[in-house]
């Protein structure tokens, strides 16, 4: 403990002495506070994720964490690092991050994995996004009144998606990966993303139509909602027909990283095209790691070189931890002293988990367990935090429709529900014997 004091004080000075260092200071190339704030910032995800990995929890907690620290050193007097939360380069950095993560969790699935569990899949995503979505509407609409209708949505809105990477994480560390549990959990989380990311597209179009003094009518609720169904049925329609051609043409270069180049500029186009409809970028990034297998760049591996997934991880590695902990730092500790704000943090809490137990009515094949489907679909992790994260960009007559008070109870939602899933889930898979597993020849 003492050598993380040493560090956390040693890196919260390290910027006022680089500002009051010198005249020379001032004549310094301006990326060099860009990469001052990147070294403090990395190094702190590091730390933070090899504290959590050690007490074995993710280490997207860890790096969380550690931005809550950081953002909260002004308790103690140390301002050095405020900076950071409005940075406008480490915002656009995370920015980035963000749509690489939604890269990496679409490129983990794909929509053949889906179709191998069909309906329950589709009906346990269908209700775990319902249950989680009324709830959180009614928890705002109980605790906040005073706030608008539109909060309340939004706030149901933020506890439907379900993390398909801590889920996938906690069932292979069990050894239950191919369980057929396993298959509809991790099918329904996907589903749950897609479906949240349509929810989330309708209600920002609601609420940026009501802050230009307009109202969205029915028409254009279902415009927005038919414009997000069309670009993701369209762009994976398309795209599978498509990407293989493009990644066929990029194998005939000769120069080096060209798969690398090539995934990315997929992922980069499809995040711009949502942009221009109206749709969050990372609507498109998921739509284009859903889209891309590996048929469809084998000449690359063929010829010896990585899987798109090993050539993205590294770059992931570097800007998606800024953001994790750019979200923990815009978490104010001091919001947690009013008992309304706790409250709200504990509402939300029950709302996630109890929510996602209705998804375990969806599960139609006799048999199963139907418990560990439901305990399997409660984690929100870091997609939780993404949907809390554009929250604070949504605004409303000139006041942000997500307040830093709401902001740090979602937050902490996030957390609680991350923490929770891999003990429930170990006990539930352990407490029933034997467990169903699906033939090897289905992976084939």
């Amino acid at each position: 403990m003492r050598f993380l004091y040493l560090a956390i004080t040693m890196l919260a000075t390290a910027p006022s002495a680089f500002a009051q260092g010198s005249e020379a200071a001032s004549h310094i190339d301006p990326v060099a506070g860009v990469v001052l704030s990147l070294a403090i910032i990395l190094l702190g995800a590091k730390l933070g994720g090899h504290l959590a990995t050690r007490i074995g929890q993710p280490s997207v907690l860890g790096e969380l964490a550690m931005g809550v620290i950081i953002g909260n050193l002004s308790l103690f007097g140390i301002t050095a690092l405020d900076y950071l939360k409005t940075d406008p380069s480490i915002d656009m950095l995370s920015k980035l991050g963000v749509i690489l993560l939604l890269f990496m969790v679409g490129l983990e699935s794909t929509v053949a994995q889906m179709l191998q569990v069909g309906w329950s899949s589709f009906l346990v995503g269908v209700l775990g996004v319902i249950g989680p979505f009324v709830l959180g509407w009614g928890v705002g609409a109980w605790l906040l009144p005073e706030h608008s209708v539109y909060m309340h949505v939004y706030l149901g809105a933020a506890l439907t998606a379900t993390s398909v990477g801590i889920t996938a994480r906690v069932l292979k560390d069990l050894g239950r990966s191919q369980a057929t549990e396993s298959r509809i959990i991790l099918g329904a989380a996907v589903i749950d993303d897609v479906l949240g990311l349509l929810i989330l597209a309708v209600v920002a179009g609601i609420i940026n139509a009501a802050n230009v003094g307009g109202a969205m009518s029915y028409g254009d609720v279902a415009m927005t909602l038919f414009k997000a169904t069309v670009f993701l049925v369209g762009s994976l329609a398309i795209g599978a027909k498509v990407a293989p051609m493009l990644f066929s043409l990029a194998s005939k270069l000769q120069s080096q990283s060209v798969l690398l180049a090539a995934g990315l500029s997929f992922c980069f186009l499809l995040a711009w095209l949502a942009s221009t409809i109206g749709l969050a970028p990372i609507v498109g990034a998921f739509a284009a790691g859903l889209i891309l297998e590996d048929v469809h760049y084998r000449e690359f591996v063929e010829r010896g070189e990585h899987s798109l997934e090993h050539l993205v991880e590294p770059i992931a590695s570097f800007l998606v931890p800024i953001f994790f902990v750019l979200m923990g730092m815009r978490t104010d500790l001091r919001s947690f002293a009013d008992w309304g704000v706790l409250g709200l943090a504990a509402a939300l809490c029950v709302a996630a988990i109890v929510g996602k137990q209705l998804a375990m009515l969806g599960v139609l094949e006799k048999g199963l367990d139907r418990l560990s489907v439901g305990l399997g679909m409660i984690p929100r992790g870091e997609v939780g935090l993404i949907f809390a994260n554009i929250g604070l960009t949504l605004v409303l007559g000139g006041e942000r429709i997500v307040d830093q008070s709401t902001f740090s109870a979602v937050v902490v939602m996030v957390i609680v529900t991350t923490v929770v899933t891999p003990p429930l889930l170990k006990w539930s898979l352990n407490r029933r014997r034997p467990v169903n597993i699906a033939s090897d020849s289905s992976d084939r």
